[in-house]
């Protein structure tokens, strides 16, 4: 009997918890809150506890399922990663088929739940979940594949129109092409921590690509993406509330700078882990907009 299945449940338990990041919210959050956004713009105004169940299980579930599939595909990179190297499918504690057991039954359950909505809705979950699946392997092929991964972790905002409308106006993809540059932004604060790991092995990132523009490309993102929203807003009356949401996350977007200018792994890292802060003040601000108007 291997040492993988000799483990107890709790012990099997344990690693998968740290194969879906289970202890590092922020990757799911990062999801949560432009697809939650996405909602209330949709529905003008409160969309139901129904579909904000539906959205926020599916997002931890479908982002969970997501790691398993980034960790096998990425498991004889990782391991020349220094930050990666311990993941439970390359280290060898979780075996690739385990890993996508996992996944496949993850993205079953958020099915489920899309099956709850209406026919638009799920028509359009398979579209999310082919872009989940191509994300892990762009790294191999595209320069900059934080754009595929912008498409992916930006899918919960035509789905949530379809959920509500069951249709994905024009509004919604202009609501995805800026999320696409929050994405862009942080996703290169995230690479620019590896940057020498993937030089070494080959890997491609926008962070490489960017090389010594990397810093004024992530502020440009965060502009373009703050710029794109503002103007959503603008078009649904939205107010000043929901102005103030926005210059809030502009100074978190600042502070950010403060804290990759020097381009230090420490400094990148907490810049990235600091995003779900950013989105969430994006949200609050569409949230108390739409109730204050």
């Amino acid at each position: 009997m291997s040492a993988s299945t000799a483990l107890a449940p709790r012990g099997r338990l344990s690693l998968y918890l740290d194969l879906i990041r289970w202890n590092r919210p922020a990757g799911w959050l990062l999801l949560l809150w432009p697809s939650l956004a996405a909602l209330w713009f949709a529905a003008d105004g409160f969309p139901g506890w129904h579909l904000i169940t539906v959205f926020v299980l599916g997002t931890i579930l479908m982002r969970s399922a997501g790691c398993c599939v980034n960790d096998v595909a990425d498991r004889d990179f990782d391991r020349h990663v220094k930050r990666t190297a311990q993941r439970p499918v390359t280290s060898g504690a979780v075996s690739v088929k385990e890993a996508l057991v996992v996944g496949a039954v993850l993205a079953l359950a958020a099915f489920a739940l899309v099956l709850t909505t209406n026919r638009a809705t799920v028509l359009w979950s398979f579209a999310a979940l082919a872009v989940t699946l191509v994300y892990p392997f762009a790294k191999r092929f595209v320069s900059i594949p934080q754009a595929v991964l912008g498409i992916a972790f930006s899918f919960g905002i035509p789905m949530a129109f379809a959920a509500v409308q069951a249709s994905v106006p024009a509004f919604a993809w202009w609501l995805l092409a800026g999320n696409l540059f929050w994405v862009l932004a942080y996703d290169t604060e995230y690479a620019m921590v590896d940057r020498d790991d993937d030089l070494r092995i080959g890997m491609k990132t926008s962070a490489i690509t960017f090389g010594r523009f990397d810093v004024a490309a992530i502020m440009a993102s965060y502009a373009i993406f703050l710029a794109v929203w503002a103007a959503a807003g603008a078009s649904r009356q939205l107010g000043p509330v929901f102005y103030a949401g926005i210059a809030l996350a502009a100074v978190q977007a600042l502070r950010h700078w403060r804290l990759i200018r020097e381009r230090t792994r420490e400094g990148c890292f907490k810049a990235f882990r600091l995003n779900h802060w950013l989105g969430f003040t994006v949200f609050a601000g569409v949230v108390a907009g739409h109730l204050l108007r």
